[in-house]
C-alpha cells in the first residue's frame, strides 16, 4: 500500500484529505434532508416542466407506498428501464425509501440482455417506458414478473406531455406494438400510493441501494453491489472535490445538465444523487443523441453550471453549427468521464466555451469516482487527476506487487466508495479484490511523483505487437488530431508475423481524406510497431448508449 500519499501535496487548501463518514448516513437521510431544507426549489426539469423538492418528496413517498401495497419488501429488487424522464428520480427515491434495491437497466437492451439482468438480479418489479415495453413482452413467457409499471415520455408533463406522447406514438411511430398481461401506469401508481399509508422501514448504511450492472464489454454483465454507504461516500467526496470551484464563484443554486442517462453510474451519482445533496437543479435530457434538441435546450436556459459528459458527446455538440450561439458564461465546471477525453476535443471545447474539461476516472464498482482533476484547472491536463479524499490508489504488476512511480501497472483502488462484491458471483469478486482490500480496475496506468494518475488503456484492449505493448488510446489520440478525422477506433488483429498488428477504423470529417495521409501522419507521430498496418474508413462506429466506442464489436 502506498504510504507517501504524494497526491496530498497538490490538494487545494479547501479540500480535506479525509471526509467525515462517521454519521453512517443513508441515501434516504440525504434525500430527506434536502426535501426539508430546499422544499420550494426546483429539483428536476424535463421538457421545460419542473418538479420541486417538496413535489419530489411527496411523489417518491407515494411511489414507495405503492410498492409496499404491491408487496415489495426491504431488500427486494426493482428494475428501472427508462431514459431521463421525470419519473426516473421519483422512482429511484421511492424504491430506496421503501428499503428496496434499484436495478438500473439500459433501455436499449435486447430481449436476451434484459432477460439476463432480470433473472440475475431476481427483480420481480419493473418500471418501463412504453417505447421499450415490446422488449419486456417478448421475454415474459420465460419467467414471471409480479409488478409492471408502464409509463410514457410525457406522462408527468400535463397537457404538454400529451402532445409529446401523441407525436412520439403517431407521428414519429417510436412505440412498437406490445402486449402485457397486466400493468399499472405511473400516475395510477402514485394515486394508489396516495391512498395508502407509508410505513417507513429501518434502512442502514450497509444495506444495498443499487445493483449497478457493468457494461458487459469484457464478458457477462455483472451486478456491482453498491451499499448506501458506498454512494453516500462518493456523493460527499464529490461535494468536497467541487469546493474550490463553488467557493470561487458562489451561487444560490447549482444547475446541472444531465445529458448522460441516469441508469449509467456517472450520471446517477454526479447529476442525480449529488444534485439532490446540493439542493441543485438537474435538467434532464431524454435523448442526448438528438443534438439539435440538446442545443435548443441549452440555448433556452438562463444559466447552467456543471456539465458532465463523455468525449463523443462533447465532439458531437461542437460539430453542430448552432453550438457557438449557446451562452456558456455561467458554466463553472465541465467534467469528462466514461471514456478517454481526447486532447483535440478538450482544446476545442475550452476554446468555444471558455471552460476546460476536468477529466475524472472511475467505474461502476467505485460508485463511480475514484480520481479527478482539480475543478479550477486552467487547461486540459491529459491525466485523470488526483485520488479523491479517503481514496488510495496503488499501481501493481501482474504479481500483485506495487510498482515504482511512473511505472505502468494495473490501477487498484481502495476507499469507502468501492463496492461490496458482485451480486451472487463470489468467483468474480475474488478475481478483482486483492487480499489487502484493493479493487483491481483492469485499467493500465501510472502515478507520477506528484500523485497525478495517467490512464494508458484497458488491460484487455492492449495489443501485443512483436512483444511490444501498444495501447489503443494512444494511437487513437494521435489519429484524432488529423484534421480530416471525425472519429476513430483502434484494435489488434491476428498477424502471422508479429502475433498482432494494429488496425484503425476511421469516420471521415473530410471526404477527401486518404489512407496515405493517415499513414504519413502516423509515420511522423508513432514509432513503427504502434502504426496502424490496416486502415479502414467506415460510416459509423459502434457505441454504447452513453457514447463509448465499443472496440469489442469492431473485433
Amino acid at each position: 500500500m502506498r504510504l507517501d500519499k504524494s497526491w496530498f501535496k497538490n490538494y487545494p487548501n479547501n479540500i480535506p484529505h479525509e471526509i467525515d463518514l462517521s454519521k453512517n448516513l443513508t441515501l434516504i437521510d440525504i434525500f430527506e434532508e434536502s426535501f426539508d431544507k430546499h422544499s420550494s426549489r426546483v429539483a428536476f426539469e424535463s421538457f421545460g416542466k419542473s418538479i420541486s423538492y417538496q413535489g419530489l418528496d411527496q411523489a417518491s413517498e407515494q411511489f414507495a407506498s405503492f410498492l409496499q401495497f404491491q408487496g415489495v419488501k426491504k431488500g427486494d429488487r426493482v428494475a428501472l428501464m427508462m431514459p431521463n424522464v421525470m419519473q426516473y428520480p421519483i422512482a429511484i427515491a421511492g424504491i430506496l425509501r421503501c428499503g428496496a434495491i434499484v436495478v438500473n437497466v439500459n433501455p436499449l437492451y435486447t430481449p436476451r440482455e434484459l432477460e439476463h439482468q432480470l433473472k440475475d438480479s431476481g427483480a420481480q418489479t419493473i418500471v418501463i417506458l412504453e417505447n421499450f415495453a415490446h422488449v419486456l413482452s417478448s421475454v415474459l413467457p420465460q419467467f414471471q414478473i409480479q409488478n409492471i409499471v408502464v409509463t410514457s415520455m410525457g406522462e408527468m408533463l400535463g397537457i404538454k406531455g400529451k402532445i409529446i406522447d401523441f407525436v412520439i406514438k403517431y407521428v414519429k411511430k417510436l412505440i412498437p406494438a406490445w402486449r402485457l398481461p397486466q400493468y399499472t401506469t405511473f400516475n395510477a401508481a402514485l394515486e394508489v400510493g396516495k391512498q395508502m399509508g407509508f410505513i417507513k422501514p429501518l434502512v442502514s448504511h450497509d444495506d444495498i441501494a443499487f445493483l449497478q450492472y457493468t457494461g458487459g464489454t469484457t464478458g457477462v454483465s455483472k451486478g456491482a453491489v453498491l451499499e448506501h454507504r458506498n454512494l453516500v461516500a462518493n456523493v460527499l467526496q464529490i461535494e468536497a472535490w467541487l469546493q474550490p470551484a463553488i467557493l470561487n464563484k458562489p451561487i444560490e443554486q447549482l444547475s446541472f445538465i444531465c445529458a448522460l442517462p441516469l441508469y449509467h453510474i456517472f450520471a446517477l451519482t454526479a447529476c442525480g444523487l449529488f444534485s439532490i445533496r446540493s439542493g441543485g437543479k438537474s435538467v434532464l435530457i431524454a435523448n442526448p443523441k438528438d443534438i439539435p434538441g440538446l442545443i435548443k435546450t441549452l440555448s433556452n436556459l438562463k444559466e447552467f453550471h456543471i456539465f458532465p459528459a463523455v468525449n463523443t458527446l462533447f465532439n458531437a455538440l461542437m460539430l453542430h453549427p448552432n453550438f457557438s450561439k449557446i451562452d456558456f458564461s455561467t458554466l463553472m465546471v465541465t467534467i469528462g468521464g466514461g471514456m478517454a477525453i481526447q486532447k483535440s476535443v478538450a482544446d476545442r471545447w475550452q476554446k468555444l466555451t471558455g471552460c476546460p474539461i476536468a477529466e475524472g476516472y472511475g467505474l461502476s464498482e467505485t460508485s463511480p469516482v475514484a480520481s479527478c482533476n482539480i475543478t479550477t484547472i486552467s487547461e486540459f491536463t491529459g491525466h485523470v487527476g488526483l485520488p479523491l479524499p479517503n481514496t488510495d490508489i496503488s499501481i501493481r504488476n501482474d504479481l500483485g506487487d506495487e510498482v515504482d512511480v511512473n511505472q505502468h501497472g494495473e490501477i487498484c483502488i481502495k476507499g469507502p466508495q468501492v463496492m461490496r462484491e458482485y451480486w451472487h458471483r463470489d468467483d468474480e469478486t475474488q478475481l478483482v479484490m486483492t487480499s489487502d482490500g484493493f479493487f483491481k480496475s483492469g485499467d493500465i496506468g501510472f502515478i507520477n511523483e506528484d500523485g497525478y494518475i495517467k490512464i494508458i488503456d484497458r488491460k484487455k484492449d492492449m495489443i501485443l505487437v512483436s512483444g511490444f505493448n501498444v495501447y489503443p488510446n494512444e494511437v487513437e489520440e494521435v489519429i484524432s488530431q488529423i484534421p480530416g478525422v471525425l472519429e476513430c477506433a483502434v484494435i489488434g488483429i491476428n498477424d502471422e508475423h508479429s502475433g498482432s498488428s494494429v488496425k484503425t477504423f476511421i469516420v471521415k470529417r473530410d471526404p477527401a481524406l486518404t489512407e496515405k495521409e493517415v499513414s504519413d501522419y502516423c509515420i511522423s507521430n508513432l514509432t513503427n510497431y504502434k502504426r496502424p498496418k490496416h486502415i479502414q474508413f467506415v460510416q459509423t462506429l459502434p457505441k454504447s448508449n452513453v457514447g463509448k466506442i465499443l472496440r469489442k464489436d469492431l473485433r
